[in-house]
């Protein structure tokens, strides 16, 4: 799904609501909807721009399909643009699959290591849709400490970063998204207290990490 040129940027004025989303009109109907439908408050709007799904905390999803990535280099376009001209929190979602498996790395390094946004790896929409209800349940029990709430984003060194944090016992790719989010880097990951930990991912896993890393 391409975004026009003339589109604007990103719906940055919207303020949404806890435990909504707010969705570009052009998804309407998608799997991706119908399997984010019942799970949270989906609420479609024409102004998002550049933005596909917009969450209730100043951050954005940024989709980007198979057919995206087989057709060219619009897609990147669109996410320059977006990195050049918003303040937000991007989240760029890659389907990676046996066809666009090939063009993965090269959006890996523009994501992640060019435009410093988070990227992380579906195999369809449905499993899109578990992560973002994830993320939005996830945010939606602390929004007073959630660390989506922080303005900046986190500037991931390497596409290695994200893995690694993922393979923490206790961690998957909502909690390492979390963490990188609120610590900025895998440097003040590594040196964080348990007590510090404690508010992004909870006692237990805290110490794990704790324990993981310190080890």
């Amino acid at each position: 799904m391409t975004t026009k040129e003339n589109f604007p940027v990103t719906a940055g004025s919207v303020i949404v609501p806890f435990g909504h989303v707010i969705g570009n009109e052009k998804w309407r109907g998608s799997e991706i909807a119908q399997r984010l439908q019942g799970k949270v408050r989906l609420i479609f709007e024409d102004g998002l721009g550049l933005v596909d799904f917009h969450l209730s905390n100043r951050t954005c999803i940024l989709y980007v399909s198979e057919a995206d990535l087989v057709a060219g280099d619009e897609f990147k376009r669109r996410l320059v643009r977006f990195r050049n001209a918003s303040s937000l929190g991007g989240i760029v979602i890659v389907e990676k699959t046996q066809i666009s498996d090939q063009y993965f790395l090269a959006v890996q390094k523009l994501v992640v290591l060019e435009l410093g946004m988070v990227l992380l790896p579906v195999a369809n929409q449905g499993e899109a849709a578990q992560l973002i209800t994830q993320l939005v349940r996830e945010q939606s029990k602390d929004h007073n400490s959630n660390p989506f709430l922080r303005k900046q984003c986190s500037q991931l060194a390497e596409p290695s970063v994200f893995r690694t944090v993922q393979q923490i016992p206790g961690v998957g790719k909502t909690k390492a998204l979390l963490l990188l989010q609120h610590f900025g880097s895998i440097h003040r990951l590594c040196n964080a207290s348990v007590k510090e930990l404690e508010p992004v991912v909870g006692q237990t896993v805290a110490q794990q990490i704790y324990a993981f890393l310190c080890s």
